[in-house]
């Protein structure tokens, strides 16, 4: 479903103008490790997308969907807006840019507890380019900041446009999430559901386990290298005792590091599979056995053929 198929007439959109229920796309924006992929995970109630502090940690349009008694927010959680150096920079921009085009409602996060700078400038301005969609700006983390700081950030927020609301919250402690979530549906349209009341996202399986992986490789590696890495599920097999086998592969580019995600003696790829294997099993609620091959593509950020291997296409 993209996000412009909105039913328009019928039974469904009566009864949803009769009841006041909406339902609509938000997306958040904003620089690197401010709270975007956690917010998105807060919302919706569950672990949607995976969260680290590198940069361009999500590479996909992830979709959450957020129920609640009166409408629905599909919150897509997409990369973040960058200057690219690669190939995959470059389609990741264009996925960000088809996303901010086609929802109702852009989430612009700022840290309560840093300060605006060049970063936040540049998406800010950005924002210009997507007319369609009604633009809120959100004070994350202010669990980590003082009353003072908030208020500061908050007058600075101000300066920079006129916002159809400003909402202040946390993520982690919850705070203000339910008024954040009462702004953003008070935004959407009139409309019935757009998804399943079970569904919580659009992601197929494979894909979700595929960045569980990356999320556990992620962790603890140098700043050149988690633009280079993906995962990929490539198998799986029901054992006859129950357990599920799950045969993944891990991608980077150079020889080198492929030695870093190994480990001496293969000491950090075990504490990699460790840390997957505890969210993947928390994901599909049953045990499994994951095996993890670590694989060297070359220079595949720029390769065209090697990004639809990825599934970059």
């Amino acid at each position: 479903m993209s996000q412009q198929e909105h039913i328009d007439g019928g039974t469904e959109q009566g009864d949803a103008q009769e009841s006041g229920y909406r339902a609509g796309f938000v997306s958040f924006v904003g620089r690197p490790n401010v709270g975007k992929s956690t917010l998105t995970n807060a919302l919706v109630g569950e672990k949607i997308a995976i969260t680290s502090p590198k940069p361009q940690t999500t590479r996909r349009a992830i979709r959450g969907i957020a129920h609640r008694e009166d409408g629905q927010l599909i919150i897509v959680d997409t990369p973040g807006l960058h200057r690219p150096r690669t190939l995959l920079g470059e389609r990741l921009n264009a996925l960000v840019e088809a996303t901010l085009g086609d929802v109702d409602v852009i989430g612009f996060c700022v840290p309560a507890n840093e300060k605006l700078g060049p970063g936040d400038r540049f998406i800010d301005a950005r924002l210009n380019d997507f007319p369609r969609a009604k633009k809120v700006a959100v004070l994350t983390k202010v669990d980590e900041a003082s009353s003072s700081e908030i208020i500061d950030q908050l007058t600075r927020l101000g300066e920079l446009r006129e916002w159809d609301a400003v909402v202040p919250i946390s993520s982690v402690t919850r705070e203000q999430l339910d008024v954040l979530a009462d702004v953003l549906l008070g935004l959407m349209p009139i409309s019935p559901p757009l998804y399943e009341a079970e569904q919580t996202t659009d992601e197929g399986e494979d894909d979700r386990i595929a960045e569980l992986i990356r999320e556990a490789a992620l962790e603890g590696v140098r700043d050149e290298l988690p633009h280079s890495l993906a995962a990929t599920v490539e198998d799986r097999e029901e054992r006859e005792d129950g357990l599920l086998e799950i045969y993944a592969n891990l991608y980077v580019e150079r020889d080198s590091q492929k030695g870093i995600i190994i480990g001496h003696r293969g000491s950090r790829l075990r504490d990699v599979g460790k840390r997957a294997r505890h969210e993947i099993e928390a994901l599909l609620g049953r045990r499994i056995y994951l095996s993890l091959r670590v694989k060297v593509l070359k220079e595949w950020q720029r390769d065209p053929k090697a990004l639809g291997k990825l599934g970059f296409n």
